[in-house]
């Protein structure tokens, strides 16, 4: 259970904060195109997330477990000074980004999910977070992992759709939101960073 809420909670923040994928999906909502909504919010980051975790799972399978355990601190680490980062970062700018839609276009997909692939919480979560745990299934057997990865899909795919139907719904407050977003998810990652390391340590 406690892997599973781990899971959740960081697949909730990943995908809670708007990114392309996610201004493409609320375009095709907003033109009530519901199954091209979905498959955007579902195909490219199951696309990006399973040659992740092929990179994640061969490279922690030539990782002695001594390692890969403080690989563990130093992913918890960098996700609360991510989400430290970020928030202090904005904290007070004054800055407002021009909102726009995304068509749907092959161009725009590509675009979107490279932006998704190339992103430092993607590379931080699969091989400080997720590869550790994988780690740790080699030692213990890999069912004991599969909570954590249930509940990440959980967390992240219900909190994709969460966020988009959020813009949808206050399209007249849509900057405003994505602040709200901005704010609770960074919030969150500072919090799960924590408790990931607090894990790392009674586990070890």
């Amino acid at each position: 259970m406690q892997l599973f809420l781990l899971g959740f909670g960081m697949g909730f923040v990943g995908g809670l904060v708007p990114t392309p994928l996610h201004l493409i999906a609320l375009t095709q909502m907003s033109l009530k195109h519901w199954a091209r909504a979905t498959w955007v919010l579902v195909g490219p980051p199951a696309l990006v997330d399973a040659a992740f975790f092929l990179v994640a799972y061969f490279f922690y399978q030539i990782i002695p477990p001594g390692i890969a355990h403080y690989t563990a601190y130093a992913g918890g680490a960098a996700m609360a000074g991510f989400g430290a980062y970020l928030l202090w970062g904005d904290r007070g700018t004054g800055k407002q980004k021009k909102e726009c839609s995304w068509k749907l276009t092959y161009g725009s997909l590509t675009v979107a999910t490279l932006v998704e692939a190339s992103a430092p919480g993607t590379w931080v979560y699969w091989l400080a977070i997720a590869g550790p745990i994988i780690a740790e299934g080699r030692v213990e057997g890999y069912w004991q992992i599969v909570p954590f990865f249930v509940g990440s899909l959980i967390g992240y795919y219900g909190a994709s759709f969460l966020s988009v139907w959020l813009m949808a719904w206050g399209a007249g407050a849509h900057r405003r939101f994505r602040r709200f977003l901005f704010v609770a998810a960074n919030a969150l990652l500072i919090v799960l960073g924590a408790l990931f390391m607090a894990r790392a340590y009674f586990v070890g």
